[in-house]
């Protein structure tokens, strides 16, 4: 029963946390397409009135929006606006360094330490894991998947030579997670690899 229990649980918290912002993206999406039909309504008496579409409108100034801010952060001042906010804000949220870090990694934005693929011997085993953080005296958190959602897991501090990191996309060693293991063969191939350099 207890089994059970873990696996809803586990399942239950992988679904909330792939839901929710998605979730949060479209309340916020909605909500800023209703705040501009007040600026939109004026730009409605230019268009014809067949085409008098307030939600269409609204979306595309939103959208229009999400680009000119997305544009603006690829620049210099803009980065560094971003990172002001960032600090200032955002790294008070607990988790969000880690989360900012696995999307960064999903990306393919970053090549920093956090969740960096690896393969880890955990009791009679090697299983698929991703290096969180080095710690001292030879310690390693990792982040064990669970199989087939890789946003849930467990967490292990492990000694530095029980983990392999692996020299693989990161994308392959979440496929691998959410396929069941299916493909794990490319991740021991790279860690006998490691293993043999």
């Amino acid at each position: 029963m207890k089994r059970v229990s873990e696996f809803v649980a586990s399942r239950l918290i992988a679904g909330v946390l792939i839901v929710t912002p998605i979730y949060l993206a479209v309340l916020l999406l909605l909500k800023a397409m209703k705040s501009l039909t007040i600026v939109v309504r004026p730009l409605l008496k230019l268009l014809p009135e067949s085409l008098h579409a307030e939600q269409a409108l609204s979306l595309t100034v939103v959208l229009i929006a999400c680009f000119l801010i997305g544009l603006m952060v690829r620049t210099r001042p803009g980065q560094r606006v971003w990172e002001r906010i960032e600090r200032a804000l955002f790294q008070r949220i607990p988790g969000y360094e880690i989360f900012r870090s696995f999307t960064r990694r999903l990306a393919g934005q970053t090549q920093d330490e956090a969740w960096t693929p690896a393969m880890a011997e955990i009791q009679d085993g090697l299983v698929p894991a991703f290096i969180i953080e080095e710690l001292e005296g030879g310690l390693v958190t990792i982040f064990v998947p669970s199989a087939p959602t890789p946003f849930a897991g467990d967490i292990y501090v492990l000694s530095r030579d029980r983990v392999y990191p692996l020299d693989v996309p990161f994308t392959q060693a979440i496929k691998a997670v959410s396929r069941w293991g299916s493909g794990s063969k490319y991740l021991v191939a790279a860690m006998k690899r490691r293993k043999a350099e």
